[in-house]
Parts: structure tokens; C-alpha cells; sequence
């Protein structure tokens, strides 16, 4: 009876330390999923950009000159022509009244000159014809009467030579001053009306440039637009080299891209574009208006141009964002939501979760393409036929079992 207790008591403890509990359950993971889609895909390159006005003019003074009023502000519209500014034309008024009077004088002496009337040199050419003919008629008076008294034999011949010797000189000076007259009539008369012209000439020209500088006197802007910047004040000097206003023209605005060389290569001129601000306001649509043929040696870029109607002014000169150009289009491109693609930092690759086959999470390795309107396209590693889960993927290992809520679709 003694023997049988120590087994009973080791039976007894055995049995105590049975469990009929089962092995742990495996867990289930709650996801969404949605199947890819199938479209036409729009290529895109993407660069950063400022904002510029299509016209921008630093208005500048063409004189030197104290400025007198300014009848514009900072931010105020502009038209093509506008006065924006006055400088002190005091002293240029004065040659002006200068100028006219010597146009008046110039004008007078021309029509003097052109009437007919003979200038001091004709009239003294004049008298001197005059003279030597006299002289001339005397000289042939005093020959005839010594020659009648050498054939009389009252004068020796000596003085009929003297008499032929003074003749031949009066008439030589008699043929001279006809021609100085005549020259002076003939020749004289039209250069003193063409020096006369020039002159006449001279002193308008002179009147147009001192009325082209008054002219310069008041500002104007190039075309209209807004005052963006104000530089100088009523009292300061304004010089050709110091401006008074910028003005800007954002009636159409220009987004200058800085687009790597490597992705250049599509871009044309006319293809449709978009800027999209930083701050991330909605998109403001245009058209490529200019691409540069040179790299930029340093940043091995090459500048484009969106170019933007804007005709409330919404878009800012400066505003810093992105431009989207469309290069093209990819037909029948596999897209699916941005959120169930797990990029790998700095490339274009990633990781897809897709609902497999009894409802058990798969990985694939995915190369992607466009990124646009929250989706993504795939270019390969993924069918459309394979559903993807967008919401429950992060962290969740291959083989995990899940279960579609609510919102998802196998």
C-alpha cells in the first residue's frame, strides 16, 4: 500500500501540466485596394522657373536735369505714352526762343538773296568795270590824237609807242573787270543763295534739336503697363544713366525654365506648358515661346519660355514655381495612385503592394514614368489586371494575409 502513493503522486502532477490550448492564430491586415488603370499618358519635362513680365523698361531720362514733378507712383497702370515724370526746362525754353529768331533772321536773308538784290563785292565789281572803261575810252583818245601828231610830224614815235603801251594796258584792265563782274553776277549770285539755304537749313536744325530736347523733358512710358519701381524723387538730378520708374507689362508673363540639357532635347517652340507656383496655387496654362540654342556653361541648363496671358495681373513678376511642358503622348500607359508606390529616394523606382492570390500581400518592383494628378505611371514591373493596395501597405511584409474593407475591390 506503502509502494503505490509516490506513482499516484507523479500521475497526479503529470496531469496538472497538460494544456489543450491551440497554436496562435496568424494576423490579418486590414487594406485598401484599387486596380490600375489604362490611359493615354502625357510626357512631361519639369524644370524650375521665376516669373518675368513679357515688356519691362527701366525709364531713364535722355537729358540731365533737375526733376520737377513726378505724376506717377509705385503700383499705379500706366498707358503707352503716359507722361510719368517732369524736369526743369527753363533754360531750354530760352534757346528755343534763341533758335526761332535765328531761323527768322536765316529765312529773311534768303529771300533777300533770292529777290535779286547784289551784294557789296557785285557793286564794287560794278564800279570797277565802270572805271577801266573810262580809263579804256580816255587811253584811246589820248592814242588816236598822238598818232595824228607823229604822222603830222609834230611828236617823235617814242610817245605813240608810250600811247599803244597804255592803251594795251587800259583795255587788258577794262577784260579783266568785265569778267570779275560777270562772274560775280553769273556764279556768285546762285553760291550766295545756296550758302544762304544752308543757313536757313542750319538755324531749323538747331530749332528741331533744342524742341527734341524740350520734348525730352517730360517722361514717358514705352507702353502701358504698371510702375513697379520708383527710384528718384521731385528735386533729384535725373541722368541717361539713373532711372526714375521700372515698368512692367504683365498682361503676359513669362515663366523662365531652367531645364537640364540632358532632358532638353524634346522641347519646341509652341508646345503647351504650365506654371505651377510654389505656394501651391492652381496651374496657370501657356505656350512655349522661346528656347535658348545655347547651354548655360555653368548650370548646363537651357532657358525656356512659357508664355502666360494674364490679363487681370493675378501672376506676380518674381513668383518662383515649376513649368510642365508637354513633349508628347504615351498611349495605353498602366497608372495608379501616387500613394501606392513606396519610392526609393532620388530615383524613379519603387515597390508596389498588390493583393495576390487568397488574399495575401505581394511586392513588386516597379519603374515608374509621369507623375501627374496624385497618380503615377508604371513602365514596367506591374499589369493592370493586378489590383494594388493604396492604403495599409507601408511596413507590411510579402506574404501577409489582408482583408479588403469596405472601400476596396479585389
Amino acid at each position: 500500500m506503502k509502494a503505490q502513493i509516490p506513482v499516484l503522486l507523479i500521475t497526479a502532477i503529470l496531469g496538472g501540466c497538460r494544456t489543450d490550448e491551440p497554436a496562435t492564430a496568424e494576423p490579418v491586415v486590414a487594406v485598401k485596394v484599387t486596380k490600375p488603370e489604362v490611359a493615354d499618358v502625357k510626357l512631361t519635362v519639369r524644370a524650375p522657373a521665376y516669373v518675368f513680365a513679357r515688356e519691362q523698361a527701366n525709364i531713364c531720362s535722355r537729358i540731365t536735369a533737375p526733376i520737377r514733378q513726378l505724376l506717377v507712383r509705385k503700383g499705379d497702370r500706366v498707358a503707352a505714352g503716359q507722361v510719368l515724370a517732369k524736369l526743369d526746362n527753363r533754360d531750354l525754353l530760352a534757346q528755343r526762343e534763341e533758335a526761332a529768331a535765328a531761323v527768322t533772321d536765316a529765312e529773311a536773308n534768303l529771300a533777300r538773296v533770292t529777290s535779286g538784290t547784289l551784294p557789296t563785292d557785285i557793286e564794287k565789281a560794278r564800279g570797277q568795270a565802270a572805271s577801266t572803261e573810262a580809263a579804256l575810252n580816255q587811253a584811246q583818245k589820248f592814242y588816236d590824237r598822238r598818232r595824228q601828231l607823229f604822222e603830222l610830224g609834230a611828236i617823235p614815235q617814242r610817245d605813240v609807242l608810250l600811247s599803244e603801251t597804255e592803251l594795251a594796258q587800259a583795255r587788258a584792265n577794262h577784260e579783266v573787270a568785265k569778267r570779275s563782274l560777270d562772274l560775280l553776277q553769273n556764279q556768285s549770285r546762285d553760291k550766295d543763295i545756296l550758302i544762304a539755304r544752308s543757313r536757313v537749313e542750319q538755324a531749323r536744325a538747331r530749332l528741331s534739336a533744342i524742341q527734341a530736347q524740350l520734348d525730352f523733358t517730360e517722361i514717358r512710358s514705352a507702353f502701358a503697363g504698371t510702375v513697379t519701381e520708383q527710384f528718384l524723387f521731385p528735386g533729384d538730378m535725373a541722368k541717361p544713366d539713373s532711372p526714375i520708374f521700372t515698368v512692367m507689362d504683365l498682361a503676359v508673363a513669362v515663366a523662365r525654365a531652367q531645364i537640364p540639357d540632358s532632358q532638353a532635347g524634346p522641347v519646341r517652340l509652341g508646345q503647351a506648358c504650365a506654371f505651377v507656383p510654389a505656394d501651391g496655387g492652381s496651374p496657370f496654362t501657356g505656350r512655349i515661346s522661346v528656347v535658348n540654342q545655347a547651354v548655360d556653361p555653368a548650370r548646363r541648363t537651357v532657358e525656356s519660355w512659357c508664355e502666360i496671358s494674364n490679363p487681370g495681373g493675378t501672376l506676380r513678376a518674381g513668383t518662383f514655381g515649376q513649368v510642365v511642358i508637354v513633349t508628347g503622348v504615351r498611349p495605353g500607359s498602366v497608372v495608379v495612385p501616387v500613394a501606392a508606390v513606396q519610392f526609393a529616394e532620388g530615383t524613379n523606382r519603387g515597390v508596389v503592394m498588390v493583393a495576390g492570390v487568397e488574399n495575401t500581400a505581394v511586392k513588386k518592383e516597379v519603374e515608374t514614368g509621369e507623375v501627374f494628378d496624385g497618380k503615377v505611371e508604371i513602365r514596367s514591373g506591374l499589369n493592370a489586371a493586378e489590383p494594388v493596395i493604396v492604403q495599409g501597405a507601408y511596413g507590411l511584409a510579402e506574404g501577409t494575409r489582408i482583408r479588403l474593407d469596405r472601400g476596396g475591390k479585389q
